[in-house]
């Protein structure tokens, strides 16, 4: 199974990010635009996890879960990967709240490795992915777009876990894990 880790914004934040995208995703026929239902802050990804590993996987992310407190969480301004020149990728950065996802991230990275789960090793970079290219875009006017657009705020208190590649984008959430620890 094709999974991930991750932290998801509250339904007020995606309705009103959904609100200001509507208008502008026929602008440029070429992106496709991720569905608002399954935006969220990857935290680990793991291409195949084996269904005999799941189990050890869910009791570790409870664990790593159970060490992070619970913390602010601030998106804003576009950011394009793997460069604004040739982007391939259309983001929002995580701007506040990058020093504990990025802790949270190498916990939940830990927690599928002790499960024997291969995970993406690349370096952590907190973004809400908005939009793909396939062969890449210079994304300039696309940045200076997002980045008109105000900031969103939220408390993370849970990270995930979700089985991707069920056709169309979607994700399916098949573990929450409350974060409990104190700063």
């Amino acid at each position: 199974m094709r999974m991930f880790a991750a932290v998801l914004p509250p339904q007020d934040v995606i309705d009103e990010l959904d609100a200001l995208l509507e208008p502008r995703r026929d602008a440029d026929p070429t992106l496709r635009w991720t569905r608002p239902d399954g935006w969220h802050l990857t935290t680990a990804f793991m291409a195949s996890v084996p269904e005999g590993r799941l189990d050890r996987l869910e009791e570790n992310l409870e664990a790593a879960a159970a060490k992070t407190a619970p913390f602010d969480v601030e998106v804003a301004g576009g950011l394009a990967f793997p460069h604004p020149v040739k982007a391939r990728v259309l983001t929002l950065a995580v701007r506040d709240g990058h020093e504990p996802l990025a802790a949270l991230a190498e916990r939940c990275r830990n927690a599928a490795t002790k499960a024997g789960v291969e995970v993406d090793g690349a370096k952590f970079v907190g973004h809400l992915t908005l939009a793909r290219h396939n062969r890449g875009l210079q994304a300039t006017r696309w940045l200076a777009v997002l980045d008109s657009f105000p900031d969103w705020q939220w408390k993370a208190t849970e990270v995930c876990l979700l089985r991707s590649g069920l056709g169309g984008g979607r994700y399916e959430v098949t573990a929450r894990f409350p974060l409990v620890g104190h700063p």
